[in-house]
């Protein structure tokens, strides 16, 4: 796929999905194409992205050490497979969004650089990664390392079309994964190259240029060997060759190519025609350099160099090129973009360099072509290319979620329930309830409390005491729960507040209708199930000052909120004619929303499916067998199959509908991100409709939901925490959000003793342990 040079170019704002990016790959100052490549890439992108942050991993074999800037966060040490594991933990552990990988042979440790592999794997984001080799005729290691990186990789990079194609024809790698995004280049004006030359001492003469690491390979002396016959001609011609040596020409060979390319210009006698310089340059400097050009020259001697940097800066420079035929050079150059000349042919070099010395009009048509064909590789339209290609994974990813720990299968099946923990729970709770948040484990105090938490707290501190070990605890918990209901009640408006800050000040008068019906829930649930009598007079006032205000509500989820707290309540008081008229009047209201939206192709009570789904179709069954309606039985056990249906994964597991957008009614559906309180709410309702009707089908399918928690999801990943009992906040397209906050911790807890109840009901042989298949695999942090 070649992303257009528009796409998102005239975009300063990132995707709001893609907040933290990582790279790995070499960076400056470390010596090498690559880390010029990386860093350019990630100081354009970081300057037209302003609000994303750019960290940076590159690759280190210890030989030196570099003084690397502030946006190096973890170096990998080259050789070593452990620090692999530890950069991938650090990634995923820093909630990094997406990581691009700038790949090479040589960059990595292990057989053909596979220990980035192991790191690969780990990941819990998506991987773009950037091919800067592609070989013709790989080794099987060599082939089997590009193939496993397609693999685990979102979307692929390939600079050119020959690239491009190999990648397909040789890797087999889908077209439909492949990006095709040019060489980046700097953006710089198109000068008279006599404008720098006075810089280098090299004013009033004509300048043949090479730059980049010097190495055997580059084939300089054959520029050398064409000088004499040039120089004949055009004595004023200097050819300036800058750069250093490669590092691993240095460590292995030392400076005897260099020391060659001198001595044969002594021999040719045209050393005072050749200057070296032997340094690594900025980017800024050879900006410069280039600008000071008349020609610039790669004779390079392996036609299976797929991507030239070097080459790209002086035709992005406007320069004419002279170049052998290796395959980028074929590419670039192409409809008179430069001059090709046969490998090893230091006559050719010589006979275009003063075809071209000659014809100024033709060399200077062949810059201006080179110049404009080049605009759409400046960085600044490089960048926005790379971001498109990023959102693209992002969005792939997210509609297309991938298995987690992707070498992994999972290993460990569950034979029993989890063990009921209750340490977050009270990690949690303080003196005034429970807390909102938690960062990973640890409380969050500046979010504060909230009635909606400490409504679900409530309901799951009464199904504790029904728990006769954990009764005591229970009739603690209770009391505080209750206390904070109690005082989040504002009689003045006759509505519940729902948000307390940590210093105990409300921030609004009047809560939302949802957190003033989950509250009367609670209240019935203290009436009709708690065995003291003090906490349920407290729960009846609180509901007879309550439940007028409930009868005026529209929210569908207020509305079954409140009824099933009535259903609760009913259970003491049967015969309060005032909550049993009210519960008619809700539950008609509710079925009657139904009736009116209801499709065959959409069964349900609104235009969008949002949250605490199956609540609806709960608080129906419910009234239906109170009330003897079967038509509000045949409503809740219709909507309940349908969601049922909707959120079961073409492999049979479970999948809520994610709150990145929810399922408007006609449109795609949100895949992320996962709540524990959708699976929570479907358990619920599955287990009312399994002793409505007696049906295995719906025992199956709180089961189903149920084992979301432990791993059987779209990311093999467990939600429930078992080392701290608390539950993550959630499933995201990466993996799970690491905080345990009260919602998704009461979610788990209220599932996992309501499944209990449920198998301490069914018949010894019919029980079935709800994580058989289940992995329960906890996420790499």
């Amino acid at each position: 796929m070649t992303i257009p040079d528009t796409t998102l170019s005239n975009s300063h704002e990132p995707p709001a999905h893609l907040r933290r990016i990582a790279f790995i790959g070499n960076y400056l100052p470390a010596l090498c194409g690559i880390a010029t490549f990386t860093t350019d890439l990630v100081e354009a992108l970081a300057t037209k992205y302003s609000q994303t942050i750019f960290l940076a991993l590159p690759s280190n074999d210890g030989t030196v050490q570099h003084g690397y800037p502030e946006r190096v966060r973890f170096v990998l040490d080259k050789e070593n497979i452990e620090s692999y594991h530890q950069a991938a933990s650090f990634l995923n552990m820093n909630n990094v969004d997406l990581v691009c990988l700038q790949h090479e042979f040589g960059i990595f440790g292990g057989p053909s650089g596979r220990h980035i592999l192991s790191l690969l794997h780990e990941l819990q984001m998506p991987v773009v990664t950037t091919l800067h080799t592609v070989l013709k005729s790989p080794t099987p290691e060599q082939t089997k390392t590009v193939k496993e990186l397609a693999e685990l990789s979102d979307r692929i990079v390939a600079m050119t079309q020959r690239g491009q194609e190999f990648l397909k024809d040789i890797y087999h790698v889908a077209k439909q994964k492949i990006d095709l995004i040019p060489h980046g280049i700097p953006n710089v004006p198109f000068m008279d190259p006599n404008f720098h030359k006075d810089q280098f001492g090299v004013e009033g003469k004509t300048v043949l240029l090479t730059f980049g690491l010097i190495s055997p390979n580059k084939g300089l002396e054959y520029v050398i060997e064409a000088l004499p016959a040039i120089i004949a001609k055009y004595p004023n011609v200097v050819y300036l060759v800058v750069g250093a040596t490669h590092p691993n020409v240095i460590r292995h060979e030392g400076e005897a190519y260099r020391d060659s390319l001198i001595q044969l210009t002594e021999k040719l006698g045209v050393t005072d025609h050749v200057i070296f310089q032997n340094r690594f340059v900025s980017s800024d400097k050879l900006t410069e350099y280039i600008s000071a050009a008349d020609i610039y020259i790669t004779p390079y001697l392996n036609v299976e160099q797929v991507v030239s940097g070097t080459l790209s800066y002086a035709v992005g420079a406007g320069k004419p090129v002279i170049s052998t035929p290796y395959w980028h050079a074929e590419e670039l150059l192409a409809e008179n973009r430069g001059m090709l000349v046969p490998f090893r042919d230091a006559g050719a070099i010589g006979e275009q360099v003063l075809y071209l010395l000659e014809n100024e009009t033709k060399r200077h048509a062949i810059r201006k072509r080179a110049y404009i064909d080049s605009r759409k590789s400046v960085w600044t339209e490089v960048a926005g290319q790379y971001m498109a290609s990023f959102s693209h994974a992002k969005e792939v990813r997210f509609e297309h979620p991938q298995p987690l720990l992707r070498s992994k299968k999972p290993s460990k099946l569950l034979a029993e329930l989890p063990t009921l923990k209750l340490d977050h729970l009270h990690r949690l709770t303080d003196s005034t309830g429970i807390l909102q948040h938690a960062f990973f484990s640890v409380p969050r105090y500046q979010e504060g409390h909230t009635t909606d938490d400490n409504a679900r707290a409530l309901i799951t501190a009464i199904q504790l005491e029904e728990q006769e070990e954990y009764q005591h605890q229970a009739y603690e918990l209770t009391h505080r729960y209750l206390a904070f209901l109690y005082h989040a009640f504002n009689q003045k408006t006759g509505r519940f507040r729902n948000f307390l800050t940590y210093e105990r000040q409300w921030r609004e008068e009047v809560g939302s209708e949802d957190s003033h019906g989950r509250a009367i829930w609670a209240l019935g649930t203290v009436l009709g199930r708690s065995r003291y009598k003090e906490l349920r007079g407290v729960a009846d006032r609180l509901i007879d000052w309550s439940l007028p205000t409930a009868l005026k509500f529209k929210s569908p989820r207020a509305v079954a909120f409140t009824l099933l707290g009535i259903h609760e309540y009913l259970k003491t008081f049967s015969g309060d004619q005032r909550v049993s008229h009210a519960r008619r009047v809700l539950a008609n209201r509710l079925a009657k929303s139904y009736t009116r939206t209801r499709t065959d192709d959409w069964r349900w009570f609104e235009d969008i499916l949002t949250y605490s789904n199956a609540k609806l179709p709960h608080a129906l069954l419910l009234c239906g067998q109170s009330l003897s309606d079967d038509s509000m039985t045949q409503i809740g056990l219709e909507s309940l199959e349908w969601l049922a249906t909707i959120q079961r994964s073409d492999e049979g597991h479970f999948v809520p509908i994610g709150t990145n957008g929810h399922y408007p009614r006609g449109k795609a559906r949100a895949r992320f991100d996962q709540q524990p309180v959708e699976a929570h709410a479907m358990v619920s309702a599955c287990v009312e409709a399994y002793h409505l009707t007696g049906d295995d089908q719906w025992h199956a399918e709180a089961q189903r939901a149920f084992e979301w928690f432990l791993g059987r999801n779209d990311l093999n990943l467990s939600i429930y925490n078992p080392r701290t009992g608390g539950c993550h906040d959630g499933l995201e397209p990466n993996g799970v959000n690491q905080n345990e906050g009260a919602e998704s911790t009461l979610a788990f807890l209220m599932s996992l003793l309501e499944i209990s109840a449920l198998e301490s009901l069914r018949p010894p042989a019919e029980a079935a342990p709800a994580g058989n298949g289940a992995a329960l695999t906890e996420p790499t942090s």
